[in-house]
């Protein structure tokens, strides 16, 4: 059609194949507290602590500075994603607007970071690189050079059957997080706000069947909206 070679595009007439949607294994709110336990003494923790308490992917996970992390304010600018190429590693902006964004940080994972952050430190004055600078990237191998994303995948695979950990992706992690965020009452749009959504609709698309496990409590929502007054 571009080169003007046919005059009509014959596969127009054809009606693709319907793509059925696929619930992604994710760990329940009871595993979530189990998983962050049995990893308590590995340097994966404080990476599973951000992934499930942030929903970041891990793109933007290991291609986090310390600049971007303000552990006082506990709060996290997501600013760039590591990914890996043929010519190897490089950071990359996000996608959207709504992928440069600021996300607030849970107690639990502030501590996990800073745990992190002196273990660090001691790592690099072991190896004579100095104190970290604002510049350099929060998760690091143990020599210092950056830990890919897929790195990141092979070794989290390697620790849940090592451990005995529920049997999920790390990216399972993120959708984990928006579980937990829908268990607990967060509505669509602070949910696709936080995790980087271009709309509240894409939210819905991919998480529909958790806000529809909701529907239990319409029913007596209604009933008292209905019930006359006085």
């Amino acid at each position: 059609m571009r080169l003007e070679i046919v005059g009509r595009n014959v596969a127009a007439v054809l009606r693709p194949p319907k793509v059925e949607p696929s619930e992604v294994a994710i760990l329940s709110l009871s595993d979530i507290a189990g998983v962050l336990d049995k990893l308590a003494d590995h340097s994966l923790h404080s990476i599973c602590a951000l992934a499930l308490g942030t929903g970041m992917r891990r793109g933007e996970i290991c291609g986090l500075a310390w600049g971007s992390l303000d552990l006082d304010g506990a709060a996290v600018r997501v600013e760039r994603s590591m990914e890996e190429t043929a010519a190897g590693l490089r950071f990359k902006p996000p996608k959207t607007r709504a992928g440069r964004r600021t996300i607030s940080l849970p107690p639990n994972v502030v501590d996990a970071l800073r745990a992190h952050r002196r273990r660090q430190q001691q790592q690099r004055l072991l190896l004579g690189l100095g104190r970290a600078r604002a510049d350099d990237l929060v998760f690091t191998l143990a020599d210092g050079s950056p830990y890919s994303p897929d790195k990141l995948s092979r070794d989290w695979l390697r620790i849940v059957v090592s451990r005995k950990l529920p049997r999920v992706m790390f990216h399972s992690l993120r959708h984990s997080h928006v579980s937990a965020l829908i268990a607990a009452g967060l509505d669509v749009v602070a949910v696709s706000r936080r995790i980087s959504h271009a709309s509240p609709a894409v939210t819905l698309g991919v998480y529909a069947h958790l806000f529809q496990s909701k529907d239990d409590a319409a029913p007596a929502a209604i009933e008292a909206a209905m019930r006359p007054r006085g």
